[in-house]
């Protein structure tokens, strides 16, 4: 292989490409690929592995390997060298394949004399169909020309492999023949509600036909044309969605309209046209290589990045196409958008009439398109394994939002349920818009205090509609995030001001930055860690980076000149750690006094309770603090000891487990001794039935996410807290593993809505 050059990868091509137009069946054109792959590399080997049903590689086609081991070798996903290959879609490059951990011998191929190994994956959509090996005796390893090379053969390849012969002979997927059948798919609830509509594919499937560019020159100019044209609609759409949001979606799509204009990006696609490709096989060729990054990629944050690249290599497709596959801004009838992820964006193209709900393979809540489709009312499903795989266009999609389930192509029963579901929620939303403007108080006349958790000023525009006290919790730390560089100390303060201001006499409490765990930003440097959950995040960060933190706390009280403001710590695990965070906001204290836009009318200054170690130096804690928030999720995480992401474990304690009752319990016996205010936040705070807990247990003051707000305040106008008491704080020494129907009992006998 010592001979590949820059014009040797475009003579293969050529030769390549007559092969594939030529005669015979699939398998057949297969095997004389590989042999010109070898020939013209310079390998003594060159073998091609396609996938199988259960993730299983299958040698399809071999020169230098005993012929006799095709169809009879196979390894699995991650199992020997080609299954690491495919597993992680990555390229191997090695002069001594036999001395690497994951070599696995195969004594029917007859591998054992050849040393160097140059292996890349076979990529169709992001997707591993297939891995391309060459192989040589000497020990060598394989020039960076040489490994791109074998990856533009690769995507070559990729196209007869997923010819329909191909395809009905390897029967890639066990869904294949069941187009037309009913499916039921599990997800995660990004963005709440129901939708139901047809199914429309976000990205182009568009066939690159031409593979081979003819005149090089004139395909780099269809390409610098559409990446013009596709910049311009970039701006077009920035500028049209200009007052939909506030800044920090603002944020999100400049970031969005930087990578349209990112240089190494743009680079990528012009080199690899001057390897001889065209504009669109140029494109399939660095988008491939972008999604598989994806898959190997961890980082939330990275991850957005790249899918912005992805969306944007569609938009590029579209235009090199010179026409648009379907007008997304004039939907002709109900539409479920179906992806493997989206940019915000891209979200903003499509007909929000028409534009009922959004299924991802991937996506996070706090991903850019979940935040905008909040904003928007649009239910998101997320984290739906193969859904591109088993989905066809045009195919009937129920999405529900609620509990993170897709209904593929449903039966009669099952949309006549849904439809029931729908009307139910309607209804649901209508009983609770008629609270709204009731008094927070149980039945028995205990006001309550029921707040909203928010973290960007798109969550406050809705405030004024949903009858909260105020913004329990406040997330700062989502205003990093969809920043691309740290916000500067002004930038800060506009954003908190903003929020005061927006709020008027609604009280805001302010969380600093809880970064770290899934949680990353950019520009913070860290290294990974083997349980970030427990690693460091949150007020340690903080503590260890004390100008992240100043900075901060002088915004929050700059902003709140003039106004009352509250700010809590998180995550503190001893006392001393809260009394060096409040040393920090004193002097920003001390340093606001001195300018002339003065100082805050009041500030209050509490700490979230997440981790159980301060539950036991509370007393201390109380003298020290203005009032305290139990942090539930985490608290429950730390308590149990479980991993809330790993779902082996999620549902092994319950929520209403009397140990843990004890334990909030505990804590709501301290503050009322101290005489100090204590609220409650996360997942429990908006469930009916634990909330009705809470009650009992003494809480009083809740933080929530909005579209739960409705359902505990109808519970909370239903209970009589005199009753509840006693019968719920009797329930905290019960030896059972959960009180959970005990409580469904009594709310059912004493007439409360849960």
């Amino acid at each position: 292989m010592s001979g590949v050059g820059i014009s040797a990868p475009r003579l293969l091509l050529r030769k390549l490409h007559q092969v594939m137009a030529g005669h015979g069946d699939a398998e057949q054109r297969l095997s004389e690929i590989v042999h010109l792959i070898a020939n013209n590399m310079i390998a003594e080997v060159c073998s091609c592995y396609l996938r199988r049903a259960g993730d299983v590689l299958e040698l399809f086609a071999t020169q230098g390997l005993k012929p006799s081991a095709v169809h009879q070798t196979r390894l699995r996903f991650g199992e020997g060298l080609v299954g690491d290959i495919a597993a992680r879609a990555r390229p191997l490059n090695l002069s001594d394949a036999q001395s690497h951990p994951q070599f696995a011998y195969r004594p029917e191929t007859g591998e054992e004399e050849y040393h160097s190994l140059l292996g890349t994956p076979i990529l169709r959509g992001g997707r591993v169909i297939g891995v391309l090996v060459v192989q040589n005796r000497t020990r060598r390893t394989y020039t960076d020309e040489e490994v791109e090379a074998l990856q533009t053969v690769a995507m070559v390849v990729a196209e007869l492999v997923s010819s329909e012969q191909m395809i009905a002979a390897i029967e890639f997927s066990d869904a294949a023949g069941n187009a037309t059948l009913p499916h039921h798919i599990n997800g995660r609830v990004l963005a709440e509600g129901l939708g139901a509509g047809a199914a429309l594919l976000h990205e182009p499937r568009i066939e690159v036909i031409r593979t081979i560019a003819e005149d090089r020159a004139k395909e780099l100019h269809r390409l610098e044309a559409a990446i013009s044209a596709m910049q311009s609609t970039v701006d077009k759409l920035l500028v049209a969605t200009d007052t939909l949001f506030s800044d920090e979606s603002k944020d999100i799509f400049e970031a969005y309209k930087m990578f349209a204009y990112d240089k190494g990006w743009l680079k990528k696609l012009q080199e690899a046209v001057k390897t001889g490709l065209t504009a669109e096989a140029a494109i399939k060729r660095v988008q491939d290589d972008t999604r598989a990054r994806m898959k190997e990629i961890t980082d939330p944050y990275l991850r957005e990045r790249l899918s912005e690249l992805d969306d944007l290599a569609n938009r590029l497709y579209l235009h090199l196409d010179g026409r648009t596959l379907i007008d997304r801004r004039n939907l002709e009838q109900d539409t479920v958008v179906v992806a493997r992820n989206m940019g915000a964006a891209e979200l903003l193209d499509y007909d929000r009439r028409r534009l009922k709900a959004v299924i991802l393979e991937e996506g996070t809540r706090s991903s850019h398109v979940a935040i905008v489709a909040r904003a928007l009312g649009v239910p998101v499903v997320g984290q739906c394994a193969d859904i591109l795989e088993n989905v066809e266009q045009g195919d009937l999609l129920l999405v529900d939002g609620e509990h993170g389930q897709v209904f593929l192509r449903p039966g009669e029963d099952v949309q006549q349920a849904f439809a029931r579901s729908q009307q139910q929620r309607a209804q649901r939303e209508a009983k609770y818009a008629a609270l709204r403007d009731k008094p927070n108080m149980s039945l028995d006349g205990v006001p309550l205090s029921l707040n909203v958790n928010a973290g960007l000023l798109i969550d406050i525009d809705h405030f004024p509609d949903l009858g909260a006290d105020g913004i329990g919790l406040f997330r700062t730390e989502l205003q990093f995030m969809v920043r691309s560089q740290m916000p500067k100390v002004d930038q800060q303060t506009e954003l908190y001001s903003r929020v005061l201001e927006k709020m008027g006499a609604s009280p805001v409490v302010f969380r600093t930055l809880d970064i770290g765990g899934d949680k990353l930003l950019p520009y913070l440097k860290t290294r990974a860690e083997e349980n970030p959950a427990l690693g460091w995040r949150a007020i340690r960060i903080g503590l260890d980076r004390p100008a992240l933190l100043r900075s901060q706390l002088r915004a929050l009280v700059r902003a709140g000149a003039g106004r009352d403001i509250s700010i809590m710590f998180p995550m503190i695990a001893e006392v001393s750690e809260f009394m060096e965070a409040k040393a920090i906001l004193n002097k920003e204290i001390e340093r606001a006094g001195q300018r002339a836009n003065g100082l805050p009318k009041s500030i209050q200054v509490g700490t979230m309770i997440e981790v159980p170690s301060i539950i036991w130096q509370l007393p201390h804690l109380l003298g020290e603090v203005d009032f305290i928030s139990v942090g539930s999720n985490d608290l429950m995480q730390f308590f149990f000891a479980v991993d809330r992401g790993n779902p082996k474990v999620t549902d092994r304690y319950d929520s209403l487990s009397p140990s843990l009752l004890l334990l909030l319990r505990t804590i709501a016996e301290h503050c009322e001794v101290a005489g100090k205010p204590f609220s409650i936040c996360g997942d429990i705070a908006g469930r009916p039935l634990e909330a009705m807990a809470l009650l009992g247990l003494g809480y009083r003051n809740f933080s929530m996410s909005a579209e739960t707000l409705g359902r505990v305040k109808e519970m909370a106008l239903s209970a009589d807290i005199g009753r509840l008491e006693n019968f719920v704080r009797g329930l905290c020494h019960s030896r059972d593993r959960s009180v959970r129907d005990q409580l469904r009992a009594f709310a059912q006998d004493h007439g409360i809505i849960i």
